[in-house]
């Protein structure tokens, strides 16, 4: 099979007719048979590397501009182009699954991430088979393929030990994938998979280890042993890392290189980046800055401690970015040393959205409290100042710092309306295939241009039918014209943006946009309707940073626009709009069937583990039981029996000082334990905790009682629940805690159960709360509570 009969356009190839055999024995077979061979690649395909760092906005890598030394990305830059005006989608799984499809996110079901998945035809987050991937095309044309990092495609319900695993890395197209299938990781005591096998590192951060460092070493590791095994096969790399998400984990050592950089607040950081971006030929000489988001403070209004706070959020964040950088360095010089780099197309796009907002005003040393609408107070949060970046926190900085790293434009992640959200920066390197060196290109490009991009430099068409399944059409359009052309007109003349209800739309130069929400608001707000959003118009061709608003001069302009964007969404499943965020990543509000759809109960086996929160049963706003059956043979039997989440959010049923013990972890600022006061005895025993929620919304606290073989052995109280989520990260285990412990009580590693847990059944009892009308869960929560 050394060539296609259908020019690349049908995938896989066609079956060739098998030769007819003439002879009883080979001795007589006139002619010699043709061996089966793998598929071909194009001559001279070069090999393709996509680097996708997350969360950092067009302001914040120095080589746009920005305060965040990145040394791999400048020099990279030096040998290659920066493209100036090239967009994304404002959050992560949209623009990932328009990355690898080259369609518009709601084109393939993706409006949302995969947590805020619907039932809405652009919002179910399940990539239509119609849609193939880039990794599908490019294996089948003969390509070794690998992923590594951050996937955030498979729909939450399918990330469980039975999948299905077609929309898993190994599903769609990569022959190999180490990395994580969620929105972030905690880069310190990661949950991972080796393909579709849940793996765990085995060292420690008291050992050295992080995340970013394992990523790219497995990175490193499958590229040479694919140069050595098949130095004549092409390759496609595809490394997302989890820097710049929160949480944003790095070491001390790292942190100190940006002791004191940014003790003069992002207010003066904003003019340093923008007279930077000027000086790089980035941004045009008379850009200016956007007007400064509603609602964030400026730094001279910060009290002392809210300043200290923001500054080492922010060392964090630089360091966080700087270190990912290192490792992307270290990849590339094992390209250098295989001497491939200069015949690889490698694209380093610095960002899949803006930087992120998420973080609110002050920042927080938890970030999913800020997803429940709960605020830190600064003045108890400093005391915890060091432990900022280290494995007891999972952090996320201030509005004020992504803005100032969204540098010149307006707002932040999630506000798809404006540039701060969507526009970041691309690098494009490839000696063999460019001939301009450190060139500028400010041609508007959005990234569902990067999968017509790579076939037009490999010489592979689009198919038309992949697995015998007819393909939509491929909406992006290749920015190969514009590599040896800097001052050709773009070819992308038209292009909508939609997240969370912020929207806008580019046509011609020109962009209206309007905004709906702001991102530290992730829980539903009563009364905003998507009639009243105002729409704001920019030149972009005079106006590079949507400073001035023309829609008072321009109204006619701004009404073809709108009628522009509802064309556009309406062609590409934008309706109904969707402004929830927070209460979508809850199935049962969201919408959507979770893996165990109705079901009230469900019976884990012993050493049972990693199942994410939609492939269990929900326990959140709603009475529950679990019923362990447990042996032990003598005194000592500690452990856990099952533990939800870990040390920043849930719960854990273990056994501690040889009593039953229930602990419930609310968002890591206070754990509630109940404790049995007699020993386990030895034995086969029925151990059962009750939970009784005190309805009235979400969130609300419960009662507990435990029993040890139907016998009451203690009570107590839980105050406040967690209502949407636990984690990100985290999972449900029987017989270990693993990732991060829920409580104290026992080890972060060694805390399985010293004893036999033969069953685990939670029963969901009673109906699950509904969400207060005006949906408010907004509160403030101090560290020492």
């Amino acid at each position: 099979m050394s060539s296609f009969t259908a020019g690349r356009h049908v995938l896989p190839e066609p079956e060739r007719q098998q030769q007819v055999v003439t002879a009883l024995g080979v001795a007589d077979q006139a002619q010699p048979f043709e061996p089966v061979r793998p598929t071909a690649p194009p001559p001279r395909a070069p090999n393709v590397v996509i680097v996708l760092l997350d969360d950092l906005g067009f302001g914040t890598s120095s080589a746009f501009g920005g305060p965040c030394r990145m040394p791999t990305a400048d020099q990279l830059a030096e040998d290659g182009l920066r493209y100036t005006r090239f967009h994304v989608t404002a959050l992560c799984s949209p623009t990932r699954q328009a990355l690898l499809t080259g369609r518009n996110h709601h084109s393939v079901g993706m409006g949302g991430t995969t947590e805020m998945a619907t039932s809405a035809p652009g919002y179910h987050g399940f990539r239509p088979r119609s849609a193939a991937t880039i990794a599908q095309i490019l294996q089948r044309n003969g390509y070794s393929t690998a992923a590594f990092g951050k996937w955030h495609q498979t729909p939450p319900r399918e990330v469980s030990p039975v999948g299905p695993f077609e929309r898993w890395p190994t599903g769609e197209g990569f022959d190999t994938f180490y990395g994580f299938m969620g929105a972030e990781m905690n880069h310190w005591y990661p949950l991972l998979y080796q393909g579709t096998t849940p793996v765990q590192p085995d060292r420690r951060p008291e050992d050295g280890y992080h995340l970013t460092e394992d990523l790219v070493d497995h990175a490193i590791d499958w590229v040479r042993t694919q140069r050595t095994l098949a130095p004549d096969r092409p390759f496609f790399t595809y490394l997302a890392l989890g820097a710049s998400h929160a949480p944003l984990h790095v070491g001390r050592d790292w942190q100190r290189r940006y002791e004191g950089a940014f003790d003069h607040g992002w207010d003066a950081q904003r003019e340093m980046t923008l007279h930077r971006q000027k000086e790089l030929g980035v941004v045009p000489e008379n850009t200016q800055l956007a007007r400064w988001a509603d609602g964030v403070p400026h730094w001279a209004e910060l009290s002392e401690n809210q300043r200290a706070l923001a500054a080492r959020f922010m060392e964090t964040f630089a360091a966080f970015t700087e270190h990912a950088d290192h490792q992307v360095g270290r990849f590339v010089e094992a390209l250098r040393e295989l001497d491939v780099l200069d015949d690889t197309l490698f694209l380093y796009l610095l960002g899949d959205n803006g930087a992120s907002g998420e973080g609110g005003v002050e920042g927080t040393i938890v970030e999913h409290r800020l997803g429940h609408g709960i605020v830190d107070d600064p003045d108890e949060m400093i005391a915890d100042i060091d432990e900022i970046g280290g494995p007891a926190s999972y952090p996320i900085a201030p509005a004020g710092w992504a803005l100032a790293l969204n540098t010149p434009f307006q707002w932040t992640k999630q506000v798809a309306s404006h540039l701060g959200g969507t526009r970041d920066g691309l690098i494009v390197h490839w000696p063999r295939g460019i001939a301009d060196r450190g060139g500028l290109r400010d041609q508007f490009h959005h990234v569902i241009d990067v999968l017509p991009t790579v076939l037009d430099c490999a010489g592979i068409p689009h198919p038309v039918l992949v697995d015998g399944v007819p393909q939509q059409p491929v909406e992006g359009t290749s920015m190969r014209y514009s590599f040896d052309s800097p001052a050709v007109e773009g070819r992308r003349r038209t292009q909508y943006f939609e997240m969370c209800g912020n929207r806008g739309i580019y046509h011609d130069g020109w962009m209206a946009v309007t905004r709906h929400g702001v991102p530290w608001e992730m829980v539903p707000t009563a009364g905003r309707r998507f009639e009243d959003d105002v729409w704001e118009l920019y030149h972009l061709d005079a106006d590079f940073s949507q400073a001035h608003d023309l829609a008072a001069r321009y109204p006619e302009r701004l009404r073809e626009l709108q009628d522009l964007f509802l064309i556009e969404a309406a062609k590409h499943n934008v309706f109904p709009l969707d402004d929830r965020v927070t209460e979508r990543e809850n199935p049962r509000l969201a919408g959507r069937v979770d893996l165990l759809g109705d079901r009230t109960c469900v019976t884990y086996r012993g050493g049972m583990t990693r199942f994410t929160e939609e492939t269990t049963p929900n326990v959140k706003n709603r009475s529950h039981t679990i019923v362990a059956d447990v042996e032990t043979s003598g005194p000592g039997a500690d452990g856990v029996v099952v533990a939800q989440g870990g040390r920043f959010g849930g719960w854990s049923l273990y056994v501690a000082g040889g009593r039953v013990s229930y602990a419930y972890n609310y968002f890591g600022s206070h754990v509630y334990t109940v404790r049995a006061a007699e020993p386990l005895p030895p034995g086969r025993h029925e151990v059962r905790m009750e939970f009784s929620y005190d309805g009235g919304g979400l969130g609300k606290g419960g009662s507990v009682v435990l029993n040890v073989d139907g016998r009451k052995v203690a009570a107590g109280r839980v105050a406040q629940t967690i209502p949407y989520y636990f984690s990100f990260d985290e999972t449900l285990d029987v017989g270990v805690d693993l990732g991060t412990p829920v409580t104290d009580d026992y080890p972060e590693i060694d805390n399985g159960f010293r004893g036999v847990v033969h069953t685990v059944r939670i029963v969901l009892d009673g109906e699950e709360q509904p969400p207060p009308a005006d949906g408010g869960l907004h509160r403030r929560v101090m560290s020492a509570q």
